[in-house]
């Protein structure tokens, strides 16, 4: 089967065609690269189109200057300059060929060729262009035949690209994850695992973020039970171990039943042991933010209340979620996912124009009428106002 794009459908996106004209795509000079010509063969949606072209980063800033479309030098050190075409921003970059690599970054030249430019991409499927005229596919290295048996293989020989940068062992069980069928690549699985040590090189936010990419896959647990079976998190998180992937799974099943998106971060919980104060470590050592910190150690409790509405109240929808899908009780967190809290309808003001004096009793008898409140599941009207009757009673004696 020949696999191309279709070039006016791609010409007919807000910005495309005068991004085009600027840069000399009828001329050979652009064409479209990456992840958006992948997923386009693959009838996925596409977000972020990506450009490269033979022009020099200076070149590129002229041409884009002279057509009156914004360049943003977003990594012109690297050949990358952002164009914002009609207000969408589109990612350019002139071809590039490694100099130098020591495994976190590389430096570079740059180059005419495609084949060399495509040849420093990491796999096989990510190293495919598209004539921007022609809808043409170029392919150097059978992208095109991994792509239709979805197979993940590295561009030569896989220990070499994974010394160029220690990151594509996560981005391999990433890309498996979500485009390969089947085993992953037996001499790709290979080189990972001798290699796994090297992640220990790679700055935490690059390593938190590969595992959460990986984790937002529709169902990641088999490519999660291969990297566990393989050691390959063990030098980096070494709290997940293999009984997680149950938990995992469990996991998915629930958001599924609840109809729930994927969350990578509920799904790093799962494998997590159920302890506050380790995913508290494991997440400041992934350098997550304060959010993420806090929703990790609150999922990690197993604690659910009667009445989760409470759990929400205290604690926030979004934990009561994470928690009650963690649990399996899939009905139960579609119920809360989206739950607004309702307000206390009494405050401190209202009680002091009641007769309560001021001072500390206020916020003692204010704080008693809430967990009444909350216990009850929020009522309203007469049946709260009994709760307010009881409080102030009791407060005066």
């Amino acid at each position: 089967m020949e696999l191309r794009i279709n070039a006016s459908k791609w010409r007919r996106k807000r910005g495309v065609s005068r991004l085009l004209d600027a840069l000399g795509a009828d001329q050979g000079l652009t064409r479209f690269v990456g992840g958006a010509v992948r997923d386009d063969l693959l009838n996925l949606p596409v977000s972020d189109v990506d450009l490269a072209t033979r022009l020099k980063p200076e070149e590129v800033v002229e041409r884009l200057e002279a057509a009156k479309i914004r360049a943003v030098p977003t990594g012109i050190d690297h050949g990358t300059i952002t164009a914002v075409s009609s207000g969408s921003p589109f990612e350019i970059t002139s071809l590039r060929r490694d100099v130098s690599t020591d495994g976190r970054r590389a430096t570079v030249a740059f180059t005419d060729d495609w084949q060399e430019d495509a040849a420093r991409r990491d796999f096989t499927i990510n190293a495919l262009s598209a004539d921007p005229v022609t809808g043409d596919i170029y392919d150097y290295f059978d992208g095109k035949e991994d792509l239709l048996a979805r197979r993940v293989r590295f561009i030569g020989d896989p220990l070499e690209r994974i010394a160029e940068d220690h990151l594509r062992i996560l981005r391999f069980f990433r890309f498996h994850a979500r485009f390969g069928e089947g085993d992953p690549d037996p001499e790709a699985l290979v080189a990972c695992t001798s290699r796994a040590n090297d992640l220990m090189a790679l700055s935490r936010e690059r390593i938190a973020d590969e595992i959460l990419k990986l984790l937002a896959v529709e169902n990641p647990a088999a490519t999660v039970k291969v990297m566990l079976d393989r050691d390959i998190l063990r030098p980096v998180v070494p709290e997940i171990e293999r009984p997680a992937l149950a938990r995992l799974e469990s996991l998915v099943e629930a958001e599924r039943k609840a109809r729930m998106k994927p969350d990578p971060l509920r799904r790093l919980a799962s494998l997590l042991p159920r302890d506050p104060e380790v995913s508290g470590q494991v997440a400041a050592r992934l350098k997550l933010s304060n959010k993420a910190r806090k929703r990790l150690a609150c999922a990690a409790s197993e604690e659910i209340p009667a009445k989760v509405r409470e759990l929400a109240y205290y604690n926030g929808a979004e934990c009561a979620a994470d928690r009650l899908l963690l649990a399996g009780k899939a009905d139960l967190a579609a119920g809360i996912a989206h739950w607004d809290a309702p307000k206390l309808p009494i405050s401190g003001g209202m009680l002091i124009q009641r007769g309560l004096p001021k001072g500390p009793v206020v916020a003692k008898t204010l704080q008693a009428i809430e967990r009444q409140w909350v216990v009850q599941d929020f009522p309203q009207g007469a049946e709260f106002e009994r709760i307010v009757d009881q409080a102030l009673l009791s407060t005066r004696g």
